[in-house]
C-alpha cells in the first residue's frame, strides 16, 4: 500500500508546479493528462507499428534500425523536456526554460523528423485507417496546404517568427502566468520547428544549398535574439527567475544565461546542420556534374 502510494504520488500530474504555484507540492515530474496522453500515444503507436512491419517482412525492412533509434532519441528529449523535472525547474529558471525549449525546436525536432515516423505508425492502425489517411494526404487542397507549409522559405519564416513573436515580453510573460498559454507556446515552438526541419531534410539534393542556406540564416536571428537576451541590463520577464538565488544567480544573470544558451550551443547545432547540408551539396553536384547531369539550384 504505501509503494502504490508513493508511486501515485511520484506520477501524478503536477497542475501545482505551474506558473506560479506552490513548487514544493507533490513531484517534481510534470505529468500534465494532454502531454502524457500523446507522448504515451505517439510511442505506442510507432513501437506497435514497427513491431508488425518487421514482423511481416524482417528487422530493418520499411524502417531502418537507424530510424528506430532516432525516434527513440528524439521521444526521449521530448519527455525530459516536457514531463521531467526539467519542466518543472523551467517554471523558475530561464536557463532550464531555454534548455527545455531548444531541446524541443534543436534537437528533438530534428531527430523525429529523420525518424520519418509516420509510415511505422500506419502500421498499428487496421488496412482501412491506412487507406483513409492515405486518401486525406493525396486530396489536392491537403496537399497544397503541406507544400506551402513545408516549402524551405515558408518553414524558415514561420519558425522563426514564433521564436521572436514567443518571446516578446508580453506574451512570455502570459505563458508564465497561464498553463494553457503554455502549452500553446510550447505546441508553436515544436509544431513550427517540426516544419522547418522537415522542409529542409527532405534529402533531394537541389535542396541542400538552399537548407544550408536557411540553417545558416536561423542560427544567425536566433543567436541574435540570444545576443539580445544576454545584453540587456534588466530582467525582461518578471516570475520567470524565481529559482535563480537557490542557484547561486541573480535574475538578471539567468536572463544572461539562458540567452547565451540560446546563442551558442542552439547556434553550434543550426551552423553543424548547415555544413553537412553544404558537404552534401558540394558532394552530390560534382558527383551529378561529372556524370553529366544538372548542377544543384543555389538557394532561392
Amino acid at each position: 500500500m504505501k509503494t502504490r502510494a508513493a508511486l501515485l504520488i511520484l506520477f501524478m500530474p503536477t497542475a501545482a508546479f505551474a506558473h506560479g504555484g506552490d513548487h514544493h507540492l507533490l513531484s517534481p515530474w510534470s505529468l500534465e493528462s494532454w502531454v502524457a496522453l500523446t507522448l504515451f500515444a505517439s510511442a505506442a503507436l510507432y513501437l506497435t507499428g514497427v513491431a508488425r512491419l518487421w514482423r511481416k517482412l524482417r528487422i530493418g525492412r520499411g524502417v531502418r534500425v537507424w530510424q528506430l533509434c532516432c525516434f527513440l532519441a528524439g521521444w526521449l528529449l521530448l519527455a525530459v523536456a516536457l514531463v521531467s523535472p526539467v519542466h518543472a525547474l523551467g517554471e523558475r529558471l530561464f536557463t532550464a526554460h531555454m534548455l527545455e525549449h531548444e531541446t524541443l525546436m534543436a534537437v528533438a525536432a530534428p531527430l523525429l523528423v529523420i525518424a520519418r515516423p509516420v509510415g511505422g505508425m500506419l502500421w498499428a492502425v487496421p488496412q482501412g485507417g491506412r487507406r483513409l489517411v492515405g486518401s486525406i494526404a493525396r486530396d489536392p487542397m491537403i496537399s497544397r496546404i503541406w507544400s506551402i507549409l513545408t516549402d524551405p522559405f515558408a518553414a524558415t519564416l514561420v519558425h522563426g517568427a514564433a521564436i521572436w513573436i514567443w518571446h516578446l515580453p508580453i506574451l512570455f510573460n502570459a505563458a508564465l502566468a497561464s498553463p494553457v498559454v503554455h502549452g500553446l507556446q510550447h505546441v508553436c515552438f515544436f509544431g513550427t520547428a517540426i516544419l522547418f526541419w522537415w522542409a529542409l531534410l527532405r534529402g533531394r539534393t537541389r535542396g541542400y544549398g538552399a537548407a544550408a542556406f536557411y540553417l545558416f540564416v536561423t542560427a544567425l536571428h536566433s543567436g541574435f535574439l540570444g545576443i539580445l537576451l544576454s545584453l540587456t541590463k534588466t530582467p525582461l520577464y518578471p516570475g520567470q527567475n524565481a529559482a535563480a538565488p537557490e542557484w547561486g544567480l541573480t535574475p538578471l544573470e539567468d536572463q544572461q544565461l539562458a540567452g547565451l544558451i540560446m546563442w551558442v550551443p542552439a547556434g553550434i547545432v543550426y551552423a553543424a546542420a548547415a555544413l553537412v547540408m553544404t558537404g552534401l551539396w558540394i558532394s552530390r553536384s560534382s558527383a551529378m556534374s561529372a556524370s553529366g547531369g544538372v548542377h544543384a539550384s543555389l538557394p532561392r
